[in-house]
């Protein structure tokens, strides 16, 4: 036998595949052996195994072994040029996606951890440096208009700017410093989401912090003892609200129950 030529098996540990794999390749014209003993063995040359290498990495990719098998025999430099080049941009466009999952479920996790470890009854100050968002407009409660009016606007607008971006990131609201002085915290001003791709922040600044259990819209309990919280401390609002669901429906059946926290920018008087 000639130097340099595997067996079946030894070609199929190589290859990382089976020889099953390998016998259906023969079988459709795919690959077939470089020779064939008089025994009637499959044998192949070590030049097969960049050839296999690439017809399993194109089947993972998703092409079916009948485009393979046209491309292969066909094969020219700029038909597998145009072919590797589509196929990069597929894996690009899948790894923007994969990161974009994790950041979701990241976001998700840490909400989660930050719900179990929290003290619920305390109020304190705590800098925050600032972090990315994706915030939307101002929102819009004329002619009777209510928040959930206003979320669907929220979507739809921030789909229109960002097409390709995952929406399942959970939506918090910004109350701006005139409304909660007022003590007007019904509807958010405007909506937000953490998420890196954001053109605004949530400043760096030092944060008035409370917890608090309720529904969707039910935490002015909470907002009156910050207010009482910041003053007695002397001092005073100095920039948005926010507040943020960080356990919610995804972890909490009870829509009642769900994990309130607000924090509100401040600054000495």
């Amino acid at each position: 036998m000639a130097k340099g030529i595997f067996s079946v098996s030894a070609f199929a540990k190589y290859s990382r595949t089976t020889k099953d794999t390998l016998l259906h390749y023969d079988r459709i014209g795919l690959l077939s052996p470089a020779l064939r003993g008089a025994n009637g063995y499959r044998y192949y040359s070590p030049s097969q195994l960049a050839l296999v290498n690439v017809i399993r990495t194109l089947q993972q990719l998703g092409l079916t072994l009948c485009e393979i098998k046209e491309l292969i025999d066909i094969r020219n430099p700029e038909n597998f040029d145009i072919t590797f080049e589509q196929q990069m941009k597929k894996i690009d466009d899948k790894i923007r996606e994969l990161l974009d999952t994790k950041h979701l479920l990241g976001t998700l996790h840490n909400n989660i951890q930050t719900g179990l470890k929290v003290d619920e009854d305390s109020l304190s100050f705590e800098y925050l440096e600032e972090e990315a968002i994706i915030m939307g407009d101002l929102n819009d409660y004329s002619d009777g208009k209510n928040d959930y009016d206003a979320l669907n606007i929220f979507y739809e607008n921030i789909h229109e700017k960002y097409p390709d971006l995952n929406l399942n990131y959970p939506v918090w609201g910004a109350f701006a410093k005139e409304r909660i002085r007022k003590r007007d915290w019904k509807y958010p001003d405007r909506f937000y989401f953490y998420h890196p791709m954001g053109d605004e922040v949530r400043p760096a600044s030092l944060y008035a912090i409370g917890y608090t259990r309720g529904g969707y819209g039910n935490c002015g309990d909470l907002y009156e003892r910050l207010l009482d919280f910041i003053d007695i401390n002397e001092y005073e609002i100095s920039g948005y609200s926010y507040e943020e669901y960080i356990l919610n429906e995804i972890s909490i059946i009870n829509d009642k129950n769900y994990l309130i926290r607000v924090m509100v920018a401040v600054k000495e008087r």
